[in-house]
C-alpha cells in the first residue's frame, strides 16, 4: 500500500518533534524558531520562546508577530494536510486576548474548521501554559490557487 502525500509529510515533520525548526521553507517559521510539539492531518502545535525582537514598545509580544504565527501555522498545516493543490491565504481575521512577555513560552494550536473545494477555514489558537490563558485566535480562509 502507497503512502498518502500526508502520510509522507507528516513522517518528515515528525522527524522534528522537539527541535527547534530551522530547516522549514518559510524563512519566517525559521525566524520564529518554534519547537515542533505536535504534527498530525490538519494539525500542528508548536512552541515559541518569546525574544525580545518580538516585541513591541510595551516589552509584550506585537501583535503583527501573533498574526504571522498565526499566518505561518496555518500554512504549514495546510502542508500536513497532503493536498496536490497550492493555498494561499486570502484573508486573516485575529481577536487578541492577553499579553505575553519576552521570555515567555506561548504554544501554538491549529485546526480545520470547514474544508471546501476552493477554500479551506483553518483557525490557531495561541496560549500562554504558564498562566493557561488564550492570548489570541485568529481564522484564515486559504484559497486553492491550483
Amino acid at each position: 500500500m502507497e503512502k498518502s502525500l500526508s502520510e509522507e509529510r507528516l513522517n518528515v515533520l515528525r522527524q522534528s518533534v522537539g527541535k527547534v525548526i530551522t530547516n522549514s521553507p518559510s524563512n519566517f517559521m525559521n525566524w520564529l524558531a518554534p519547537v515542533l510539539i505536535n504534527a498530525e492531518n490538519g494539525v500542528l502545535i508548536c512552541q515559541y520562546t518569546i525574544r525580545k525582537e518580538m516585541t513591541n514598545s510595551y516589552q509584550i509580544l506585537h501583535g503583527g508577530v501573533t498574526a504571522g504565527i498565526i499566518d505561518d501555522l496555518i500554512g504549514a498545516t495546510v502542508f500536513t494536510m497532503g493536498l496536490n493543490s497550492k493555498y494561499t491565504t486570502v484573508n486573516n481575521y485575529i481577536d487578541y486576548f492577553a499579553p505575553a512577555s519576552e521570555g515567555d513560552e506561548i504554544v501554538a494550536e491549529t485546526s480545520i474548521v470547514k474544508k471546501g473545494r476552493t477554500i479551506l477555514n483553518l483557525q490557531c489558537e495561541v496560549f500562554l501554559p504558564a498562566k493557561k490563558r488564550l492570548i489570541a485566535r485568529g481564522y484564515s480562509n486559504m484559497l486553492n490557487i491550483g
